[in-house]
Parts: C-alpha cells; structure tokens; sequence
C-alpha cells in the first residue's frame, strides 16, 4: 500500500555542525559561543560522540535574526524550542 504525504509525519531532520555553519554563517567557534550566552540551541547527541541540531530550530533561530529579533527575545525563542523537544 502506497503512503501519501498527508499519511506521514513532517520529517525535521537532524543538521550537523557543517550544515548549521552554513545555515547561519557562523563558524564552529562561534556557534557553541551563542549556545553558552543562551542565543543558540544545544545540540541533541545523535550518537558515537556525534551532535546534530534539529533543522526546525536553526530555521527558527535565522527566522528570528532575520526579523531583527533582540538577543532577549531570541534567548526566550531558545528556551521555547528546547522546551518542546518532546518524543
């Protein structure tokens, strides 16, 4: 039986840290720096030492910075989308 698209759930794949780079401009350094300040969200374990973040949050995150959002503003964006990070 074939699934259509409305069957399945939305996929939010998981960004590695050269994909997030990319995404935001930013370097590695600089990315774990804005995690530590709050600006960021932290990076889920995906396995054998390895991190990902999930794509929905970096969208968000670039959404907010473009839309001029103040860092207190994207801090409390931050703490929503790690909040809802549910099974």
């Amino acid at each position: 039986m074939a699934m259509t698209s409305a069957v399945l759930p939305a996929l939010n794949p998981l960004l590695r840290r050269p994909i997030v780079e990319q995404a935001t401009g930013n370097s590695r350094s600089t990315i774990y720096r804005n995690i530590q300040k709050g600006l960021f969200t932290r990076p889920v374990e995906i396995g054998g030492e390895r991190v990902a973040w999930p794509a929905n949050e970096v969208e968000a995150i670039n959404k907010a910075r473009i839309a001029g959002k103040s860092d207190d503003e994207i801090k409390t964006l931050v703490l929503e989308l790690e909040a809802a990070r549910t099974i």
